[in-house]
């Protein structure tokens, strides 16, 4: 296992993303964020290295969008 495949719990995840709970499993619900991996019977988390990339590919975006305006 590396560094990028842990598991992380949704408390992480909203730290990381910076949105809230209730919006993470509206993104869940429309494919638009990556699907937790139950962990236990009331345990789920999140792939640490899927949760980067959504990160990274909103930077994209966010720069493609802007190159736009200068």
């Amino acid at each position: 296992m590396t560094v990028n495949s842990r598991i992380i719990r949704l408390p992480e995840v909203k730290n990381l993303t910076g949105i809230s709970r209730s919006q993470i499993y509206e993104l869940i619900k429309k494919d638009k964020f990556p699907k937790q991996i139950n962990l236990g019977a009331r345990a789920v988390g999140w792939v640490e290295s899927e949760v980067q990339e959504w990160i990274q590919q909103r930077i994209a975006d966010r720069d493609q969008n802007a190159s736009g305006y200068l």
